[in-house]
């Protein structure tokens, strides 16, 4: 592995930093937007690929710069973990800078619900910091989406489609994917879906986490 010891230093109280893929992952917080029935934590299972994302509490943005090291060994940094890493924005938009400052390239992978959550665009935010945002669609209707993703009041699902339509541009590489398996869920729908919002499309398998 190329993680550097530093990740292993602030990983023997928890996991801020992982590595799978060659890219480097954020956890960064365990909070959430849904609490959808697919999500590992919400059926007690905290581990992904052996790391154990708990957190005891929040890492603090020196603390996650310090586990990442240098960016540069990455192919790239990804903010995912078990919980939804806009809920933590500002810092995740100086951690970002910071990262980008250091020759590294930022993914953040999103609910895309930080507009509905915040109650305005932050996709400017985005630009010139983020280069790929992978968000989560997860149904082709609200129906199927609530079934599933259990969000806390009426509006999420097609406050998501706006923040794809927002985002893609702001952010240059935006990824839409949706989950095989999830009973009622059309995956030819939901790609028909993200073409008509001019993004890319990308089917995840359902229980393959990470």
């Amino acid at each position: 592995m190329k993680a550097n010891q530093s990740m292993y230093r602030f990983s023997s109280e928890q996991t801020i930093a992982y590595e799978l893929h060659d890219n480097c992952y954020l956890n960064i917080t365990n909070r959430c937007t849904l609490r959808c029935r697919f999500c590992p934590k919400f059926n007690k299972q905290w581990d992904v690929q052996s790391y154990d994302l708990r957190l005891k509490r929040e890492p603090d943005i020196i603390d996650v710069l310090t586990a990442i090291g240098d960016p540069r060994q990455y192919q790239q940094i990804v903010f995912c973990g078990l919980g939804e890493p806009t809920l933590r924005l500002p810092d995740l938009l100086e951690i970002a800078t910071e990262i980008k400052n250091l020759g590294g390239k930022v993914r953040v992978n999103t609910d895309g619900l930080i507009n509905w959550v915040r109650q305005k665009d932050t996709t400017p935010l985005f630009s010139g910091v983020i280069d790929s945002l992978s968000i989560s669609l997860n149904a082709q209707n609200e129906t199927v989406y609530d079934q599933h993703c259990r969000p806390p009041a009426q509006g999420a699902y097609p406050a998501l489609l706006e923040f794809i339509a927002r985002a893609r541009d702001q952010v240059e590489n935006v990824v839409v994917t949706a989950i095989d398996g999830l009973e009622g869920v059309d995956i030819d729908a939901c790609r028909e879906i993200t073409e008509h919002l001019g993004v890319t499309f990308r089917k995840r398998q359902l229980d393959k986490v990470g």
